[in-house]
């Protein structure tokens, strides 16, 4: 007994001193792609850093990465360096726009998008590493249903659901939603929805998967909020840089600046829940899961 309570003492001082403060963990999903969702990732991560938050973007999307894309960005190193053994994940994380760190996945290698159980796992507890310094991990997640989306979004505190107003979209979204629910136990969601004419619009499009979840669902459901349809921001992504900083007063700058503070007065669970340890054990435990359930 003494023997047990010890190992638990020692496994709850390590978790400390990989991070003593609390780290809110939100996971950027959608279910179908070309609804915008890395380069909301991005532009909330900057806006979140502007308001003083350290902030972490990891691009989960293994196989397709395209967040360096987006800003820009020439890492040197990706995460396959890290599998093979040949860098740390210190070594591989860059420096993005506003004081972002950037954790750069591995575009077009195909052992990315096939990790065997093993480096997996390894490859999340090394995050543990990074969790010091930081405020906010925002998670990028590919398109789909994949077995990663859904061990992102079921390790995650919060999982937020990028929507359009298209009938191929919301399908996905709720199909997302439904997997995640009656499959996975996931009970809470926030629906951001993207490129609206109005206000309105952006409600209008909340209630249509309201009306559906609440119906056939066991959850909770909530409006994060929608960011108009801005040309500002079109150009912004072929000029390879956030809205925040290549269009400050833009439409779509402005209301990812409230959507930000909107999310840093979210709850951020204390205890164990908090810790990015307790998000990286997670993790390991759900993919770990998935990879016996492929087999």
């Amino acid at each position: 007994m003494l023997m047990v309570n010890a190992t638990v003492d020692q496994a709850a001082g390590l978790r400390r001193m990989i991070n003593p403060e609390p780290v809110r963990v939100v996971t950027v999903t959608g279910g179908k792609g070309g609804v915008g969702k890395t380069n909301i990732s991005v532009n909330l991560a900057v806006a979140l850093a502007e308001e003083g938050k350290r902030v972490m973007l990891l691009d989960a999307d293994l196989g397709l990465a395209n967040i360096d894309v987006v800003l820009g960005l020439h890492p040197q190193y990706d995460l396959s360096h890290v599998l093979q053994g040949e860098r740390s994940l210190q070594e591989v994380v860059i420096d993005g726009p506003s004081g972002i760190r950037v954790v750069p996945a591995a575009s077009g290698v195909q052992q990315m998008a096939e990790l065997s159980e093993a480096e997996h796992a390894g490859l999340i507890r090394a995050f543990s590493d990074l969790g010091k310094d930081l405020d906010v991990l925002i998670v990028d997640t590919a398109a789909g249903i994949s077995d990663s989306v859904v061990s992102f979004s079921r390790a995650a505190q919060e999982v937020v659901v990028v929507v359009c107003d298209e009938p191929a979209s919301i399908t996905d979204a709720y199909a997302l939603i439904k997997l995640l629910n009656r499959e996975y136990g996931v009970d809470r969601f926030r629906i951001l929805c993207n490129m609206v004419r109005s206000e309105q619009e952006g409600r209008d499009l909340y209630n249509k998967i309201y009306r559906v979840t609440d119906r056939y669902l066991d959850l909770m459901l909530s409006y994060m909020g929608s960011i108009p349809y801005d040309e500002q921001l079109r150009k912004a992504v072929r000029a390879q840089k956030p809205v925040m900083q290549a269009f400050p007063r833009s439409r779509s700058a402005q209301t990812f600046k409230k959507l930000a503070k909107k999310a840093d007065n979210w709850p951020v669970p204390e205890g164990l829940g908090g810790h990015l340890q307790f998000f990286v054990e997670q993790l390991i435990q759900f993919s770990s899961q998935s990879g016996e359930m492929a087999r």
